[in-house]
C-alpha cells in the first residue's frame, strides 16, 4: 500500500483513501474494548498534531503561498477541518457557488450567491428551461449539488436555503408615463 518515495496519490486515489478510512474508523468505533479506544484516541492524537503542524505551515506563508495552499481542494478542506482557514465561511461558500455556475447554466439555469443570514446560506436559483423530459428532478439536484458544494467548504454554515430568482422588471413605455388620456 505504500507509494514509491516522492510519488503523489491522484485526487480520486486520496478519495479512495478518505473513504476506506472512514471505513475502518466506523469499524473501530463499533468494536468494544481497550484496544478500540487506545486506537481512537492514537487517531485523534495523530490529527490533532498534524493539524498543529498545518497551522505552523500557515503561520509562515506569505500570501502567495497561502492563496496556493487555499486553493488545494484537499488542504482546504484539511483547513476547514483543523479550523485554520484564513478565509472567512462566506468567501468559500460564495466561490464554491461561482464554481458551480458554468455546469448549472450549461443545463439552462442559474445560480448566484445571496449572502449569509446567521448560519445560513442563500442563493439565487434560476431553474433551467432547457430541459426535455429527460430532466428528471433537476431543480432538486441542483439545490443538493449547491447545498453540498457550499457546506463542504464551510462546515460552519448550518443550511443553504435557496431565495426565489427575481423576475426581470416589466418593461414600461416612457410615453405611457408621460401622456395622459384625453377622456
Amino acid at each position: 500500500m505504500a507509494e514509491a518515495a516522492g510519488a503523489r496519490l491522484a485526487d480520486p486515489d486520496v478519495e479512495a483513501r478518505l473513504a476506506r478510512l472512514d471505513d475502518l474508523l466506523e469499524g473501530l468505533e463499533s468494536a468494544p474494548g481497550p484496544t478500540t479506544r487506545s486506537a481512537t484516541e492514537a487517531v485523534a492524537l495523530l490529527t490533532e498534531v498534524y493539524g498543529e503542524a498545518l497551522a505552523r505551515v500557515m503561520d509562515h506563508a506569505d500570501g502567495q503561498l497561502t492563496e496556493n495552499l487555499v486553493g488545494d481542494e484537499l488542504l482546504g478542506h484539511l483547513l476547514v477541518l483543523h479550523d485554520i482557514h484564513p478565509e472567512p465561511a462566506e468567501r468559500r461558500a460564495a466561490r464554491a457557488v461561482e464554481r458551480l455556475r458554468p455546469a448549472v447554466q450549461e443545463r439552462g439555469g442559474d445560480v448566484e450567491w445571496a449572502g449569509v443570514e446567521g448560519q445560513t446560506a442563500r442563493v439565487r436559483l434560476t431553474a433551467g428551461g432547457g430541459c426535455g423530459s429527460g430532466c428528471g428532478g433537476g431543480g432538486s439536484e441542483v439545490t443538493d449539488a449547491v447545498r453540498a458544494a457550499v457546506l463542504a467548504v464551510a462546515p460552519e454554515l448550518t443550511a443553504v436555503e435557496p431565495l426565489p430568482s427575481t423576475p426581470a422588471p416589466a418593461f414600461v413605455p416612457l410615453t405611457t408615463l408621460t401622456t395622459r388620456d384625453a377622456r
